[in-house]
Formats: C-alpha cells, sequence, structure tokens
C-alpha cells in the first residue's frame, strides 16, 4: 500500500473527521486526499499554534481532530500543548513528518530532528514511528483511539526515510 494513502486510511478508520494542517511537501499527497475527502473539514493553516487553537475549538464542537505537520512545528507549538491541550484534557493526532532523521539531505533539519522525540516525552505525549505503511495506518488508528479515551494529545511520526 502507498504510504500517503496508508495514511489517509488511517485517518479515515479511525473517525479523524476534521484536520488542520501546516503545508509539508512530504505530506503533499495526503493533505490533497484528505482536502478532497468531503467528510473530513480540512482546514489549512500558516503556523502550528493557529492550528491547534482552531482544532481545539473544532474538538469541544464535537469534532475528532488531527494536525498535520513537520517536526520543526512541534518545537513551536510545546506552550499550546503544555497549557491548553494539557489543562483543557483535549485529545489530537498530529501525524509529523520527522524531518532530520536518516535519509534527511538538509542538514538544517537534523538538530529539531533529534529533539522531537525528547520533546514528545517530556511533554508525556504518546507517540509511534511506524516503518510500514501498514503500521502507520495500525498507529493512527490505535493512537486516536487511545488520544479520546485519555484526552490526550498523541504523535504519529514519519520518518522521512521511509516516506
Amino acid at each position: 500500500m502507498d504510504s500517503s494513502r496508508a495514511v489517509y486510511e488511517g485517518m479515515k478508520e479511525a473517525g479523524i473527521d476534521f484536520a488542520v494542517s501546516v503545508p509539508c511537501v512530504n505530506l503533499r499527497f495526503v493533505l490533497e486526499m484528505v482536502d478532497s475527502d468531503p467528510e473530513i473539514r480540512h482546514v489549512p493553516v500558516t503556523r502550528e499554534e493557529e492550528g491547534f487553537g482552531v482544532a481545539a475549538g473544532a474538538y469541544m464542537a464535537g469534532k475528532t481532530t488531527a494536525m498535520l505537520m513537520q517536526n520543526s512545528g512541534l518545537g513551536n507549538s510545546v506552550n499550546v500543548l503544555a497549557s491548553l491541550y494539557s489543562l483543557y484534557h483535549i485529545p489530537i493526532t498530529m501525524i509529523v513528518s520527522h524531518r532530520g532523521t536518516r535519509g534527511e539531505f538538509m542538514e538544517a533539519q537534523i538538530p529539531m530532528g533529534r529533539a522531537t522525540t525528547d520533546i514528545l516525552d517530556i511533554l508525556k505525549i504518546p507517540y509511534s514511528t511506524p516503518e510500514t505503511p501498514s503500521e502507520a495506518r495500525e498507529s493512527i488508528m490505535e493512537l486516536t483511539e487511545l488520544s479520546l479515551k485519555r484526552r490526550h494529545p498523541v504523535a504519529v511520526l514519519l520518518e522521512v526515510a521511509y516516506w
């Protein structure tokens, strides 16, 4: 199965019906599928913090939410995750293009690539690093269920080498 299709199908099967995104070349095909799906409300934003605010409102209105972004955006989002999402117990599935790992061609991405899992650990956000499309699909479904049950963010890190 194609990796983009697997991510999209994982979102659908997890019941995600509201997605916020920041432009990402590695997630472009997923974004195209989400954008053309009438059952998923897709809101593109320019900054991750803005997206988390929009997604929080959607959750309060009864939606199952996802944020599609690069891991560099995780660094921009520490405060909103540690405050708004923690304080109000807001679930969200973060689908993250994990730049700066194996196969990365841009040296500037490497420092954040190294810091990503540490940031998630510090924030106590459960995450997975699937290595195949089928693992990605399953991770999205399982972690979304966990997010909703615990009312807490989760992340699926899609390493560049596999996508």
